[in-house]
């Protein structure tokens, strides 16, 4: 990435931080018991956010084999930490996606197999999404705004990755040949690269229709396996929030982080920029003290984004920078390969 890039990131964690220090700080100047989260509470995140990652590996690995594709167990847990690295440092998680298409692509898969993987990955956590929608909306009425938020949230999630595919698709069926059309030209896809372009196009063409007889106890399977590790996102907060506070509500402690976790990916600073924060104080002041929203707080975001960041650093941070250079590297091409066209 480029050094005001890295000044961006470095903002808006500090931004983060800071804003999780004072929320501390504010809760530690009150009067009143202030709770130590227990060690067997630690444990239990712990073995949530470890298991959650070695299901989301095992969803892609059974969603390449439902749709017949070769693909190692070792390389879908790369693509799952690889894609969290890229997203949490990266404005609107802008890099997951190529991260994640890199780390197949060093693995050997090529490019249209590649794409249909994270395609059907995304589809269905979106389906499972929409369940999960559902199960809430039944099981816990009454709750008000989080409830009118999370269908918003759901919603439209669901049409942006269903449009992505429409979208896809249309260009598959209709731009495969010829010369490149205004909107590709108007972005800097000038004649050879879009002719790159149209093969991958013609070879999702044909991965597209196998998507259709892709292998249904594998696909039952890999969504199974999407319900579970969505499940074990949201069960870190009630674990920290019932371990300060047993009196908390359960409810609002599973579909606030709803939002926060998928609606926070819209927000345009990497990290969320502090917006995560605001959001979790204004979820939560009026249920807990200011003493336990501050350690909810930090432990609930160093279980669901901070722990996420160093294990994706750690396992393939080299090649998340690569991806991103690269997906860099091809704009000013791009870019410049459209200057040199214009008269």
């Amino acid at each position: 990435m480029s050094r005001w890039r890295w000044a961006l990131v470095a903002l808006s964690f500090a931004a983060t931080t800071g804003i999780t220090i004072y929320l501390l700080q504010v809760g530690f100047s009150h009067p009143g018991p202030h709770p130590v989260l227990p060690l067997w509470a630690h444990l239990t995140a712990l073995l949530a956010v470890f298991l959650e990652i070695g299901i989301r590996a095992m969803k892609i690995h059974w969603s390449a084999a439902a749709l017949r594709i070769p693909l190692r167990f070792g390389t879908s847990l790369r693509v799952c930490l690889g894609g969290d690295f890229a997203a949490s440092i990266t404005p609107a998680r802008s890099g997951a996606e190529p991260a994640r298409f890199l780390v197949l692509a060093e693995d050997g898969v090529p490019a249209a197999p590649a794409l249909l993987i994270l395609f059907t990955e995304l589809l269905l956590e979106t389906w499972s999404l929409v369940l999960l929608c559902a199960i809430f909306l039944v099981a816990f009425q009454g709750q008000g705004t989080v409830l009118g938020l999370m269908t918003a949230m759901i919603g439209g999630y669901a049409i942006l990755v269903l449009a992505a595919g429409a979208g896809a698709y249309a260009l598959a069926q209709r731009h495969s040949r010829g010369p490149p059309p205004p909107l590709a030209l108007a972005v800097g896809l000038h004649a050879g690269r879009w002719r790159a372009v149209q093969r991958a196009l013609r070879a999702l063409r044909t991965n597209l229709t196998a998507l259709r007889r892709a292998r249904a106890i594998p696909m039952l399977g890999a969504f199974g396996a999407s319900l579970v590790h969505v499940s074990l996102r949201l069960s870190i907060l009630p674990i920290i929030g019932l371990a300060l506070d047993p009196s908390l509500s359960f409810s609002a402690l599973v579909l606030w982080p709803l939002v926060f976790l998928y609606g926070g990916a819209v927000a345009p600073a990497p990290g969320g920029g502090g917006a995560v924060e605001f959001g979790f104080r204004y979820a939560y002041e009026d249920l807990m003290t200011p003493a336990v929203l501050g350690g909810a707080l930090l432990w609930w975001r160093f279980y669901t984004f901070y722990l996420y960041v160093l294990l994706g650093g750690l396992s393939v941070g080299g090649t998340v920078l690569k991806a991103l250079r690269a997906q860099r590297h091809g704009r000013l091409h791009a870019r410049a390969a459209h200057r040199d066209t214009l008269p």
